[in-house]
């Protein structure tokens, strides 16, 4: 019982956080993910079941409101924070079932191999704590360096799929790419504006036809959020907004608010762009470039599609008129 209130008790401040960070199987979000899944098996172990009167939902309805008055943050986001809280219960007890059936049948040979922790994660959702946490009960060993070298392979694989999202996805350059480069930098600006600080890049690709953006986001959007996105886009292209770009170490540049979410691929010093005026920039991200001088050059700005790439990640490809 005091493992499920103290991890939910983390979880909620964590999720409650304006910074946005959600569940996820990188970075931050893991974090968050673990102490939710771990919380979840514990209710299980308890026989608590999944028709009790929407439980997590009550326990985190009474963390938010004693916490509330001192942390205003979670009256802000109280409705995100279940949000993510219920869907996040909801996808890891699709698989939790399996994922004990799958753990049943590989402890059945005695001990449990790194690869066999490393699937257990990555198809069933398993933290490797959960996984540690299970053998122990039952005096079985499990492959913790095993397990830590099949996370680095598959974490390496990830990081140079980031190194190329930081360089901007641009298949080749040429005045186009570049231009649908500047529209890339413009369009995260504007879903973050309309959808909220939690939007964050996941990854482009760009050639001279069309530009494609993959971003954090758990839900399609209406035909009115695209029409606000798209005009937000064409009224700083209206506008002519300069594009400038000066170079500071990568921390400062976090510190100043240019938008980075590639942390450990940066250099020690990084180039910032900004976008319209230097109190007040319509969008400063670190970025390698290149990119047009003016968003004048741009021409019009058309959203042709929007879709889901993953859980909790959505992909626009436009253009550019």
């Amino acid at each position: 019982m005091r493992i499920i209130a103290d991890h939910l008790r983390t979880a909620i401040m964590i999720l409650g956080d304006d910074s946005g960070i959600k569940p996820s199987n990188e970075d931050r979000g893991y974090i968050v993910r673990k102490l939710i899944r771990r919380a979840i098996h514990y209710q299980k172990v308890l026989n608590i079941s999944d028709d009790n009167q929407n439980f997590f939902e009550q326990v985190a309805r009474t963390i938010i409101d004693n916490y509330a008055p001192t942390y205003p943050e979670l009256g802000r986001n109280y409705n995100s924070i279940l949000k993510e809280l219920r869907k996040e219960e909801e996808k890891f007890k699709k698989t939790l079932g399996k994922g004990l059936k799958e753990w049943d049948k590989i402890a059945k040979l005695g001990s449990i191999s790194g690869n066999g922790a490393f699937k257990l994660f990555a198809t069933y959702g398993f933290p490797f704590e959960l996984t540690e946490e299970l053998t122990n009960q039952k005096n079985i060993s499990v492959d913790k360096k095993g397990f830590d070298a099949a996370f680095k392979k598959h974490q390496k694989n990830s990081h140079s799929g980031s190194h190329e999202r930081f360089r901007g996805g641009l298949v080749d350059v040429n005045p186009e790419t570049v231009k649908l480069h500047t529209a890339t930098h413009l369009l995260q600006a504007a879903l973050r504006k309309i959808l909220g600080p939690e939007v964050q890049q996941k990854g482009s690709n760009i050639n001279p036809q069309r530009l494609r953006f993959d971003f954090s986001h758990s839900e399609k959007l209406n035909q009115r959020q695209l029409s606000r996105v798209e005009d937000l886009i064409n009224k700083a292209i209206s506008d002519k907004l300069p594009v400038r770009y000066s170079e500071m170490e990568s921390k400062k540049a976090l510190q100043s608010g240019a938008l980075g979410f590639f942390e450990n691929r940066y250099d020690e010093k990084v180039k910032v762009y900004a976008i319209g005026s230097d109190n007040n920039p319509f969008s400063k991200e670190i970025c390698g470039g290149p990119h047009v001088e003016n968003t004048g050059e741009l021409g019009h700005f058309k959203i042709i599609k929007e879709e889901a790439v993953s859980a909790g990640v959505r992909r626009i490809k436009a253009i550019l008129e």
